[in-house]
């Protein structure tokens, strides 16, 4: 049957009637949390298990420097023009092959999810580095309530395209809008998450507010930001870097030391917040997560798939 979109689905459309009647009272024990909006449900989540040990970098280091080329190239424009960008209302697309496609509001999505933090080693493609303490839930959790069909084999998702409140948008370096995807056992792997805060506070908007993915054995540009639609697909999705230049960037692009960026090695890295003298940190496979996903990629030559 044709998949039918509906602009005016809930998430008890989804949801055991149980928890989406729970609603209520998890709205009045957060709180101000209803006028603060929904990525405010992120305050008070718990700490996972899954966590490093390594200490996190600071808040500001954390919203002041990095990557989000709808805001500019530099490291500084995202914290300096993401202000304008409106983040509530927001509604995210998922289709493609599930049961129950349509566009549902984030406050709905946020519903009955358990919300944890994840301190995640973070490795940029451009061989820089930061501990980050992220406030999420799995992306497999939304996965299974919105039903994966047998012939999904990836999950492709695309970031907001809004150019007056994104002024990097209008200078045209990439192919709008951003693209990313994983393969259907990346996206529903335990360390796999949708982020919606930072330090137990909401996702700073220069850090892809409302909602981001995260993917911690991945660099960093896989961790698509701000996403506005999620669709499950049998191919695998065309993805903005690869688009671009793929000699550099892999569709997997799983952090690996052993194989080189064309233009940099990539068997070190210098972590953010540690001076300029501070000595560079060896890379670990898989960011150091190959125990939770080296299984996902047996029998793969990852210098091919790269």
């Amino acid at each position: 049957m044709r998949n039918v979109y509906r602009s005016d689905l809930n998430w008890s459309d989804v949801t055991p009637r149980a928890v989406w009647m729970s609603r209520r009272q998890l709205i009045g024990a957060a709180g101000a949390l209803a006028l603060a909006g929904p990525a405010a449900a992120s305050i008070g989540a718990g700490k996972s298990a899954l966590s490093t040990d390594e200490t996190p970098n600071t808040l500001e280091e954390i919203s002041s420097y990095n990557n989000f080329y709808e805001f500019g190239l530099d490291k500084a424009d995202p914290a300096r023009y993401a202000d304008a960008l409106t983040v509530d209302p927001w509604a995210i697309e998922i289709g493609g092959l599930v049961d129950k496609p349509g566009s549902y509001d984030l406050a709905d999505i946020l519903t009955g999810v358990t919300l944890e933090e994840r301190i995640y080693r973070f490795r940029c493609v451009e061989a820089w580095s930061m501990v980050i303490p992220w406030v999420g839930f799995e992306l497999a959790t939304l996965l299974n309530r919105v039903g994966v069909q047998p012939g999904a084999k990836f999950v492709a998702f695309e970031t907001l395209v809004r150019p007056e409140e994104m002024p990097g948008i209008g200078a045209g370096y990439l192919d709008w809008p951003y693209r990313e995807g994983l393969r259907l056992d990346e996206a529903m792997n335990p360390l796999t998450i949708l982020a919606t805060g930072l330090y137990d506070e909401p996702m700073p908007k220069q850090n892809g507010a409302p909602m981001r993915l995260v993917v911690p054995w991945k660099y960093g540009f896989k961790s698509i930001k701000s996403i506005v639609k999620i669709s499950l697909v049998e191919e695998m999705p065309q993805t903005t870097w690869n688009m671009l230049q793929p000699r550099e960037y892999g569709f997997y692009s799983n952090v690996n030391p052993t194989v080189d960026h064309p233009r940099w090695s990539q068997a070190s890295e210098r972590r953010i917040g540690g001076g300029f003298f501070a000595p560079r940190v060896d890379t670990q496979m898989f960011n150091g997560y190959g125990e939770q996903v080296a299984s996902l990629y047996a029998g793969q030559d990852l210098a091919q798939d790269f």
